[in-house]
């Protein structure tokens, strides 16, 4: 969420413009580091060692290996951030090779000095591993909010000045915020974690363990981590503005994901790690976490696919349309949000289906899908983004809702891969298709709902009151109406967030 106000704060102060697609395109180097060698990388390989070894009572081993998971895990990002600094012109021609001159020149500033941020953002990842496999999820999912709030205070102090000055200082504010988001979660890491001590012990067992399915996580997040990438590149060479609007829809479309996809996921990756019992018991409990997981999601990401597809520019001016942003830019960002809505279930729930294969230790099979996802993604991403517009007779610009509609498929082909091989396992996992259509329905007519309110105000309120206004009768008529048809995960969400209100 404060991601999200980060961002709103980038738009308002910088626009689409040359500046903001630089400052999008730098932050996209720390953030690749960090999920390739943090939060999804140690949730894959860390998590279920330190969490069997705690659910075994064998407590002074697993602060060992949280140790020397940390010194390996420091010493090879110090190298891979000292070679980032050095190399940074090449790394910017790669990434951004439709960027010249001054608009080059800016882009490599930023990028060195974002480089060693990474190394703590790194850190914070291991932390949150430590926090997670003890159950402690609110510490280390909202140490970001520090390095968030730091950047968005930078921002505001420094926005009188020319916008390449304030893009530059806007890098530093991101070096300060990763360096508290670590110190934030220090203290509660060192007093849950008994025997912890760095070090660089990588021949003991459960290290090994860690260190044998890092590499194929690593392989894993990284074919993610490109596909990301690709898209990124495609971007700078649909012109001024696309890398922008590309990263305001990925933040909107991204969002559901996280609160919903990722939090579940992380939440029962510890619990589907210390199921115990016979090899028959232990998939069935799993089975059964992993259906219920699927259930509670699916109710999440629906009408979020909805909205993004029916509603998408009214939650663009929410967010975003202030300052150097216009109407113009929110009906972009709706387009291509709605290209996001193609995937936006199957990607959710494959990150519940790859957590089950890390309970069970195979880090692997994730790692061959996710490289066939890829693979159709960046064919069909620039198929869909370059030559697609100019046969329509569009601008390049809107060839990145090509982008995030080629990259729906591809996760629908990724879902259904994971699905029946997980099925090979622990036996195929149930999601109701009854029990998605009606989820459907209730947002389809939630949307009707909206756009007979948007209709009938467009004239008679200010655009934000009234794309607001839609916004709150949707997600009412969507809960109301899941309430009619008994859903549980309404009854059980729905009377609660009223007696909390």
């Amino acid at each position: 969420m404060f991601g999200l106000v980060r961002q709103r704060v980038f738009t308002h102060f910088l626009g689409e413009g040359d500046v903001g697609d630089v400052v999008i395109i730098s932050f996209r180097i720390p953030n690749l580091l960090q999920n390739l060698f943090g939060e999804g990388v140690l949730s894959a390989s860390f998590i279920p060692v330190y969490a069997r070894l705690m659910a075994d009572q064998r407590e002074e081993e697993a602060g060992r290996v949280a140790g020397a998971v940390a010194g390996l895990l420091a010493l090879v990002i110090a190298i891979v951030v000292a070679l980032g600094v050095a190399l940074t012109p090449l790394v910017v021609s790669v990434l951004a090779p439709g960027y010249t001159g001054a608009k080059r020149d800016l882009t490599i500033a930023l990028v060195r000095v974002l480089f060693p941020a990474t190394g703590m953002l790194v850190l914070s990842a291991w932390c949150l591993g430590v926090l997670n496999s003890h159950r402690k999820f609110f510490v280390s999912y909202a140490a970001p909010v520090v390095w968030n709030l730091a950047i968005i205070v930078t921002a505001i102090a420094f926005r009188h000045g020319s916008l390449e000055h304030l893009g530059l200082m806007i890098a530093w504010g991101a070096v300060v915020g990763s360096a508290l988001q670590v110190l934030v979660q220090l203290p509660m890491v060192i007093a849950l974690s008994k025997g912890l001590r760095l070090s660089l012990r990588a021949r003991d067992a459960q290290v090994r363990a860690v260190v044998r399915n890092f590499w194929p996580a690593l392989l894993g997040r990284g074919v993610n981590q490109f596909s990301a990438y690709v898209d990124g590149i495609i971007s700078t060479l649909l012109g001024t503005g696309a890398a922008m609007g590309l990263a305001n829809a990925q933040i909107l479309y991204t969002l559901p994901v996280s609160l919903f996809g990722m939090s579940i996921s992380a939440a029962e990756l510890p619990e589907m790690s210390s199921a115990q019992g016979s090899v028959d018991e232990r998939s069935a409990a799993l089975k059964q976490r992993l259906e219920a997981g699927l259930t509670r999601i699916a109710f999440f990401i629906v009408p979020c696919a909805v909205a993004f597809l029916a509603l998408g520019e009214s939650l663009a001016a929410i967010v975003f349309q202030s300052g150097r942003f216009t109407a113009a830019d929110s009906r972009y960002v709706w387009g291509i949000l709605a290209g996001s809505a193609v995937g936006l279930l199957a990607a959710t729930l494959s990150r519940l289906v790859s957590s089950t294969f890390y309970a069970l230790g195979d880090t692997r099979t994730p790692l061959r899908f996710a490289i066939v996802r890829v693979v159709l993604t960046s064919v069909l991403g620039f198929l869909c983004a370059v030559p697609v517009p100019h046969l329509l007779g569009l601008e390049l610009r809107w060839g990145a809702v090509g982008l995030t509609a080629s990259a729906g498929f591809s996760a629908w082909i990724e879902f259904l891969l994971l699905k029946r091989a997980l099925g090979r396992r622990i036996g195929v996992p149930h999601l109701s298709g009854a029990y998605v259509a009606r989820l459907w329905g209730a947002a389809l007519l939630g949307a009707a709902a909206a756009w007979g309110v948007l209709l009938s105000t467009r004239h008679a309120l200010p655009s934000f009151v009234h794309a607001t206004l839609a916004v709150l009768v949707y997600a009412a008529v969507y809960a109301g109406v899941t309430l009619a048809m008994r859903i549980p995960a309404a009854h059980a969400l729905v009377p609660r967030s009223l007696r909390r209100a």
